[in-house]
């Protein structure tokens, strides 16, 4: 069967699905929508079934893709995704609001069970829930349940064995939109598929109906003067009038003891104050990065040495040839340099699913909202923002939900300038070639303190920039920001170690395949050049070898191996545009670097251990940083990596748009290849000079 999951945000939806599907999971995307599709497998005796989380939602009146999602998937038959069984997940805490969404569900007539989920929390409230109310109303199985303390579960199992149950209530139709219905039904053909209440705006929007159907259907309205609006309207209306009063009947308070100020709205009075919400948010904040760089020390120096005792094992136990050298200095060389930093990747993710688990995330979201209009945006652009902490990819899609345009654009614009998570690796790596990790006042890190500094500056950047936009850009429409602050609740552990599993996965398969492809590429780059060069500086090392009586010493084999890069395809490339970047105090190897790193930040870390790797000499592996720290330029004998250096590098990573994907996803949103060329050279050129004045600060 195809079991869907519906229901409001915050209603345990996810944790359910956890829950129901352990690790037997896959993300994909939906048909024609770059959205996050979650499905996977539940066994229930001995049969399989697909279980599919659909994104939350409040109403079947789509006014955002995620929305449009649940609606095409629950009213086209012909989807992949129709269900032949609909979970109706509601909040035992906030029935009233989720019975207008299950109320329209339960219309369509697809066989649904409803699950009661947060029932603990309600008895927390001394409040039952006379679940069979709402079963002899609908006719529909309903099961208490919680999800995070198991509870109800098995039932829950049974019924969906059952393959629940058909509405029996006849469809909520108001009596204004009851002429309408027949020919509706005439028009699309449909018999049960559009008998909510306002069939016509719904039909309208359905991908089953044709465009010859839909111009028939706008035409009827035309004809007839109906405003969806006021259709929608009162639908809702009609829906609250039956619901208030199923409502009641289903709750009885015991003792009639309902405390007057719950206990998130005593822990938001601290939280969301308004001088002390948003420091004390700084502070979450910046534990997290602290704890980036204090709990991973210990597996990072674990993977850093099972790379290094790799890469040794293997040099050692294969014969001297070409095939050795890339294994050892392409592909494990490559990927050494990035994968080390898979701990960091999912202590930061744990982190967020943290935020998001106890209902922090949200309030984050609403204590920025006043500052986010300062600047022309409002509190709807916070989430897409908030996401591109994450990822920039996913962020920029979110701005769909952002219906002003004007706001949407600006806030597409700007989300590359936030710290994603692909930049950590590079941030981790230069920080620690200067920043030592030194305590500050006893409890704080300076290399965390450091890097939050990085993070703030690419959100105060983003800010600067969107006000610079707001001003240029003239629109008079406004938006409203309303969100649903969800209770406290502690987290799901078992989500947050399921979100930095997942999370890590991807980063390893996705970055991985990447950084893999590019460190063979450009090991073959630096290990080959063009016809000559290479064998005049082998010819020249071979005669000095003989010179002194067969051995070179360390100081003629790092020579030796740096002229042969400096002669390589890779060696010809870097000095081509070195004059390009040597204002910025790089070098014709950073130089490589951060052209590869336009696939993908990460890659800068990886290809600089492939630099490295193929530079240095085979008897001294050492780490990345100490190598780094060790290159001069031979020129000058001075340092490459000198403070100004590293700072001018953190600048321009933290602002330039080096992430392919990401301009193809706004070339997608955008429709047009003109806001990708936009975005890619004031970010390039904000890029360099803010790199160039930082490098000329620090000499």
């Amino acid at each position: 069967m195809n079991i869907c999951l519906v229901g409001n945000p915050n209603c345990g939806k996810t944790t359910l699905f956890n829950l129901l599907t352990g690790l037997n999971q896959r993300v994909g995307n939906y048909s024609g929508v770059t959205v996050d599709k979650f499905s996977g497998k539940i066994a229930i005796g001995k049969e399989v079934h697909q279980l599919i989380d659909l994104p939350g939602t409040y109403s079947l009146y789509p006014k955002s893709i995620d929305e449009t999602i649940v609606f095409n998937t629950l009213t086209n038959s012909n989807s992949e995704n129709f269900p032949d069984v609909v979970v109706l997940v509601m909040n035992a805490t906030q029935m009233r609001r989720n019975m207008i969404l299950a109320s329209q569900v339960l219309d369509l007539g697809i066989p649904t069970i409803i699950a009661i989920n947060m029932i603990d929390e309600a008895n927390k409230n001394k409040v039952d829930i006379d679940h069979e109310v709402l079963a002899d109303t609908y006719g529909v199985p309903v099961c208490l349940i919680s999800a995070t303390k198991k509870v109800g579960i098995q039932q829950l199992k049974e019924q969906i064995k059952e393959g629940g149950k058909q509405s029996q209530m006849p469809a909520m139709v108001s009596d204004e939109f009851q002429s309408h219905q027949q020919k509706i039904k005439e028009i699309t053909g449909e018999d049960n598929a559009y008998t909510n209440a306002v069939t016509l705006t719904l039909a309208e929007q359905s991908k089953k109906v044709s465009a010859a159907q839909r111009i028939q259907l706008l035409e009827y309205r035309k004809q007839n003067n109906i405003s969806p609006t006021k259709a929608m309207a009162v639908d809702i209306n009609n829906r609250y009038s039956f619901i208030n009063g199923l409502v009641n009947d289903m709750h009885q308070h015991k003792n009639n003891a309902v405390t007057t100020l719950s206990n998130t709205e005593k822990i938001d009075r601290i939280l969301t104050h308004k001088w002390l919400g948003l420091p004390i948010a700084m502070l979450v904040l910046f534990f997290i990065f602290q704890a980036i760089f204090s709990f991973a020390s210990w597996p990072m120096d674990l993977l850093d040495g099972a790379f290094a005792n790799l890469g040794a094992f293997v040099e050692n136990n294969l014969p001297e040839s070409w095939f050795r050298d890339l294994i050892v200095e392409g592909i494990i060389a490559g990927l050494s340099g990035v994968l080390i930093f898979i701990p960091q990747i999912a202590i930061l993710f744990g982190f967020i699913a943290i935020l998001e688990g106890t209902g922090y995330m949200a309030r984050i979201s609403y204590m920025l909202d006043r500052l986010m209009r300062s600047v022309g945006l409002s509190g709807n652009s916070v989430v897409p923002m908030m996401s591109g902490f994450a990822c920039a990819i996913p962020a920029v899609m979110a701005t769909r939900n952002i219906k002003n345009t004007k706001e949407r654009f600006i806030s597409l614009m700007v989300i590359p300038l936030l710290s994603c998570s692909a930049r950590l690796p590079v941030y981790i790596l230069l920080i620690g070639l200067f920043i030592p990790r030194k305590p500050i006042f006893g409890f704080l890190n300076l290399q965390g303190l450091t890097m939050m500094g990085f993070y703030l500056f690419g959100l105060v950047l983003a800010l600067a920039i969107a006000g610079i936009m707001n001003v240029i850009i003239k629109n008079k429409t406004k938006q409203f920001f309303i969100m649903e602050l969800p209770r406290y609740r502690f987290p799901q552990w078992r989500n947050v170690l399921l979100t930095m599993y997942q999370k890590a996965k991807i980063f390893t398969l996705e970055a991985g395949k990447i950084i893999l492809i590019i460190s063979v590429i450009l090991w073959v780059l630096a290990s080959y050049g063009p016809k000559g060069k290479l064998q005049a500086v082998d010819a020249k090392y071979e005669q000095l070898q003989e010179q002194e009586g067969g051995e070179l010493t360390a100081e003629q084999n790092r020579l030796y191996s740096q002229e042969k890069l400096v002669n390589s395809y890779a060696g010809h490339f870097g000095k081509a545009i070195e004059p390009v970047i040597k204002p910025l105090g790089y070098d014709w190897k950073i130089g490589i670097a951060l052209l590869t790193s336009f696939a993908a930040r990460e890659v800068f870390v990886g290809t600089m251990a492939t630099i490295y790797s193929v530079d240095a000499d085979d008897e001294n592996i050492s780490s990345l940083k100490e190598k780094m720290l060790a290159e001069t330029n031979p020129k000058t004998g001075q340092k490459v990596y000198t403070m100004a250096t590293v700072a001018s590098l953190l600048v321009f990573f933290a602002i330039a748009m080096q992430c392919m994907s990401t301009l193809a996803i706004v070339k997608r949103e955008t429709k047009s290849w003109k806001w990708p060329v936009v975005q890619f050279v004031y970010l390039t050129v904000l890029a360099y000079g803010l790199s160039f004045i930082t490098y000329r600060l620090f000499l």
